[in-house]
């Protein structure tokens, strides 16, 4: 590594960070929604509508809608803890689906938990 060049694992958690925990987090939520039964829905509801939130604040810049005062409050809360706080707010509210009795395909939230671990695992390596 040479100055001024970034660590290959520094890119990798930007990336994931930026580019693919959200976007996996809603289509796991959205599943969670369509296949659930009963109270299993809702916080996965809540989890795919945040998710979406922040794929589009994410998104924003680059189809020319950053502006306007939900944009910055968007971006403002995107910001919060370098950028974790967005992140694992939707995350922990599919956490609590894994956490009611009647929430269906376990396997769900066994590639959740891996998406978390891979999250926290970069953002350990990075710190």
């Amino acid at each position: 590594m040479t100055f001024l060049e970034p660590s290959p694992v520094l890119l990798a958690f930007f990336f994931y960070k930026k580019f693919v925990f959200l976007e996996l987090l809603a289509v796991l939520a959205l599943t969670r929604v369509i296949v659930g039964r009963g109270i299993a829905r809702w916080p996965a509801l809540i989890a795919l509508f945040l998710s979406i939130g922040g794929i589009l604040t994410v998104f924003a810049p680059a189809a020319g809608l950053a502006q306007g005062p939900l944009y910055v409050s968007a971006a403002q809360f995107m910001a919060e803890g370098g950028g974790m706080a967005a992140l694992l707010v939707p995350s922990a509210f599919f956490l609590i689906c894994s956490i009611t009795p009647r929430a269906r395909w376990r396997w769900l939230d066994v590639i959740h938990i891996v998406m978390l671990v891979v999250l926290l695992g970069l953002w350990w390596w990075t710190n």
